[in-house]
C-alpha cells in the first residue's frame, strides 16, 4: 500500500491508520498529525537509495513471527496450545498454556499480533508500490526486493488466516483523501479468497525470488519457500474442516454484503488436486531432498522386512541400507550440520539460542540449568512406532527394566530404562527424553559429573526442581529432546545454535501424498497434472520418510481411508513439537475430540522404590495438565482493540 508524500495529491490519511490499527510510530504519536506528515515525507528519501530500501524491507519483515520459539516466548500459541505438551509455567512467557485453559479473551495481550501483521503488510505493499524509484539498483536486486515484498504480504496474511481465520484483504493501491471511513471498513473475506490471495502473492514472490541463497542471506526466502508456502495452505484449505466438513458448524456465519459462508459448506475435490499440483512443483524443482547421513560402524542394523519391503518397492532417492536413521533425522534439528549442508530444510529461522528461554533450555532438568518445564503427554510416547513399523503395544511387565544398555550412532540406552521404552523407532530416541534416558551434556567442564547424565523422572529423581524455583519440574514423565545436541548443557557448557525448519522437504512429500490418496480424479494446472490416487506417486513419497526412519515402505496402496489413518500417524512422528499438530487436527475436524481426551503420562509421585507405580499410565489432574477446548478454540479470538475500528469485523464464533 503507497502512502505519498505531503506534496502529492493523495496522502493516506490518519483514518486509514487507525483503522488498520497499525502505526509506523509510537503509541504517544499515533494522533501526532506533525509526526505523520514528518514520517510520510522521510518516506521520499528512503526511495533514493538501494541500501535505505533494503533496510525499511527489514524492518518490513521485523514483525514475522519466530515460529523456532516453540514454548518459551513464543510469538504464537500453536506449538503451546497444541494436545503434544503442556508447560509447568502458566505465565506471560509460556501463554499458550492459557488457551487451552480457557484464560484467553478479546482483551488478551498475549499473541496480539493482529495489528503488527498488517502492519508488515502496509510496509511491503509500499516497497511494491515505490519500488521503480530507487535508482542505484540492478534489475536483478530489483527483483529480488519485489519477491521479498510480495511474500512477506502472502506470509503475514498466512500467519492472520492461522491465528484469526478469515480476515480482511487490504487494497494494495491506497485510499484516496476523500475516500469515506464506511469504504475503508471491510468485511473479512472468505476462507478460500484469503488462501487465493496469499497464493496470488507467493506466485509472484515465486517468479521474482533467487532459487537459492548465501549463506549470508541464508535467512531470507527463496523461489521453493514461497512455492511451500502455497504447498500447505493449499493442503489446509483442501481439509474437511475448511471444506465442507465441519458439520454445519459455521453455516450461519456469513458476510452481510454477500451472504457469503466465510468457511465453505460445500466439498470440492478439486481442491485436493489444487494441493497436489502445489506440492509437485516442489518437488519438480529437484533442489530438495530428505537430509541423510552415511551409515557408520555404529549404525544399527535395520530390521530385515525394511529391506524386504525396500527391495519389494524401491526409491531412487538413497538406500535405506546405507544411511544411519538416527542421524539422518537428528541432524535436521540438532545443529550438527549447517544449513549450507542440509537439501532438506527449504526456509527456517533462528529461535532464541542460550539459557533457559531456548527450545533446549525449557526441557533441560534444573541440574544441567534448564526449567525442566516442559511436558510431553504419554499420546506422543505411544504413537512412535516400533523398530519393525508395527504399532507400539505395551510390553509384559513394561516397567522392567531392559537390563543390558545398547549404544547405537552415538546415542545410548541405559540398562535402567524401562522395556515400554525398549526397540523403538530411531525418530523416538531423537524426539523424546524419558525417565532413565541419557544426556551427553558433551561440553560440560565443571566438576559435577553430568556427562552422561541419567535423567530420573521420580519424585525423588535427580530432575526434581531446585529450592528456589519449586514450579520446575517435569509433570509428565516425558519431554522434548528434539533440539537438543550431545554438546547442549547451560550449566558449565553451552548450546549449539541450531535452526529452526520452518518448511522441510519431508512436509512437501507427505502433503504430496495426502493430497493425492484424497484426490478422486485427474486435475491439471499449467504444464502439471497430478492423478487421484496414483499408487505410485504416493508410495514413493511416502516411502521416502518411512526409509529415512528406518522403517519398511509400504509395497502396495491400501484403501483410501486406511492410507488417510496412515499419513496422518506419519505426519504426528515425523513433525512432533515442530508446530504443526495444532493445525492438523484442526484442519482434519479431530481438534475436539483430542483435546478433550484426558491427559496421560507417568505416575511422576512415585518414588524410585515404587518403579512399578512411576510406570504405571496416569491421569494427569494437576492445573496445569486441564484442557478446555470448545467451539470458539478453532481460531483466536480477534483482539478488541480491531474490533473498535473496524465496524464491519466481527468477532470470531463463540468468543
Amino acid at each position: 500500500m503507497k502512502i505519498i508524500s505531503i506534496h502529492s495529491k493523495n496522502i493516506v490519511t490518519l483514518l486509514v491508520i487507525l483503522f488498520l490499527g497499525t502505526s509506523f510510530f509510537s503509541c504517544k504519536d499515533f494522533l501526532d498529525v506533525d509526526d505523520y506528515f514528518k514520517h510520510t515525507t522521510q518516506l521520499d528519501s528512503v526511495f533514493q537509495r538501494k541500501e535505505q530500501v533494503e533496510q525499511y524491507i527489514r524492518g518490513a519483515a521485523s514483525f514475522l513471527p519466530n515460529e523456532g520459539n516453540l514454548w518459551t516466548n513464543a510469538s504464537t500459541p500453536f506449538q503451546g496450545a497444541s494436545d503434544e505438551n503442556f508447560t509447568s509455567f502458566n505465565d506471560d512467557r509460556h501463554a499458550a498454556i492459557k488457551f487451552l485453559l480457557d484464560e484467553i479473551t478479546e482483551f488478551s495481550t498475549q499473541f496480539n499480533n493482529y495489528a503488527n501483521y498488517y502492519t508488515g503488510i502496509r510496509r511491503a505493499s509500499i516497497v511494491l508500490q515505490r519500488i521503480n524509484e530507487v535508482q542505484d539498483i540492478s534489475d536483478l536486486d530489483r527483483r529480488d526486493f519485489m519477491g521479498r515484498c510480495y511474500f512477506l504480504r502472502g506470509y503475514y496474511y498466512y500467519q492472520l488466516l492461522l491465528q484469526y481465520g478469515p480476515i480482511p484483504i487490504m487494497p494494495d493501491e491506497p485510499f484516496n483523501v476523500d475516500t469515506s471511513v464506511e469504504e475503508m471498513s471491510r468485511e473479512r473475506g472468505t476462507y478460500d479468497e484469503c488462501v487465493d490471495y496469499i497464493c496470488e502473492n507467493m506466485e509472484l514472490a515465486s517468479e521474482l525470488l533467487y532459487a537459492e541463497r548465501s549463506m549470508e542471506d541464508i535467512s531470507l526466502p527463496t523461489k521453493g519457500a514461497a512455492l511451500s508456502v502455497i504447498s500447505r495452505v493449499r493442503l489446509y484449505a483442501a481439509s474437511p474442516w475448511f471444506n465442507g466438513g465441519s458439520g454445519g458448524l459455521y453455516s450461519d456465519w456469513k458476510r452481510t454484503s454477500d451472504g457469503a459462508h466465510f468457511i465453505s459448506q460445500n466439498v470440492d475435490n478439486e481442491k485436493w488436486g489444487k494441493a497436489a499440483v502445489a506440492a509437485k512443483r516442489v518437488i519438480d524443482m529437484n533442489q530438495y531432498a530428505l537430509h541423510t547421513s552415511q551409515k557408520k560402524t555404529d549404525t544399527k542394523a535395520l530390521p530385515e522386512v525394511v529391506m524386504e519391503a525396500y527391495n519389494e518397492m524401491p526409491i531412487s532417492s538413497f538406500n535405506p541400507q546405507e544411511i544411519d536413521p538416527y542421524r539422518s533425522y537428528s541432524e535436521v534439528f540438532n545443529g550438527d550440520i549447517s544449513l549450507s549442508m542440509n537439501n532438506e530444510i527449504i526456509y527456517s529461522c533462528y529461535p532464541t539460542q542460550s539459557g533457559k528461554d531456548s527450545p533446549a533450555g525449557i526441557a533441560m532438568p534444573a541440574l544441567m540449568g534448564g526449567m525442566n518445564g516442559l511436558n510431553l503427554t504419554q499420546d506422543v510416547s505411544d504413537a512412535f512406532y516400533m523398530e519393525d513399523g508395527t504399532p507400539y503395544t505395551a510390553p509384559e511387565a513394561a516397567y522392567e527394566a531392559i537390563g543390558i544398555g545398547k549404544s547405537f550412532s552415538g546415542y545410548t540406552l541405559s540398562g535402567r530404562a524401562a522395556k515400554m521404552h525398549n526397540n523403538r523407532e530411531m525418530r523416538f530416541y531423537v524426539s523424546i527424553g524419558f525417565n532413565h534416558a541419557i544426556w551427553p551434556n558433551a561440553s560440560y567442564t565443571g566438576s559435577s559429573n553430568l556427562k552422561n547424565l541419567e535423567v530420573q523422572y521420580y519424585a525423588d529423581g535427580n530432575a526434581g526442581p531446585p529450592a528456589n524455583f519449586a514450579v520446575d519440574y517435569n509433570h509428565s514423565g516425558y519431554t522434548s529432546k528434539k533440539y537438543i545436541n550431545s554438546e547442549d548443557i547451560i550449566t558449565n557448557g553451552s548450546i549449539r545454535p541450531k535452526a529452526f525448519p520452518i518448511f522441510r522437504y519431508a512436509e512437501t512429500l507427505l502433503n504430496y501424498a495426502e493430497a493425492l490418496n484424497e484426490l478422486e480424479e485427474s486435475y491439471s494446472e499449467g504444464n502439471v497434472t497430478v492423478n487421484g490416487r496414483d499408487e505410485a506417486e504416493i508410495l514413493n513419497a511416502f516411502n521416502q520418510i518411512r526409509y529415512r526412519a528406518g522403517l519398511p515402505g509400504l509395497t502396495a496402496l491400501p484403501s483410501q481411508a486406511e492410507m488417510r489413518e496412515l499419513i496422518k500417524a506419519e505426519r504426528r512422528i515425523e513433525f512432533n513439537c515442530e508446530g504443526h499438530r495444532y493445525h492438523d487436527i484442526r484442519r482434519w475436524g479431530q481438534a475436539y475430540e483430542a483435546y478433550n481426551r484426558p491427559v496421560l503420562g507417568m505416575n511422576i509421585k512415585a518414588r524410585m522404590s515404587e518403579r512399578e507405580i512411576f510406570y504405571t499410565i496416569t491421569t494427569l489432574t494437576d492445573d496445569k495438565a486441564r484442557r478446555y477446548f470448545d467451539y470458539k478454540n478453532y481460531f483466536y479470538p480477534i483482539p478488541k482493540s480491531a474490533l473498535n475500528r473496524n465496524d464491519k469485523l466481527k468477532q470470531n464464533p463463540g468468543w
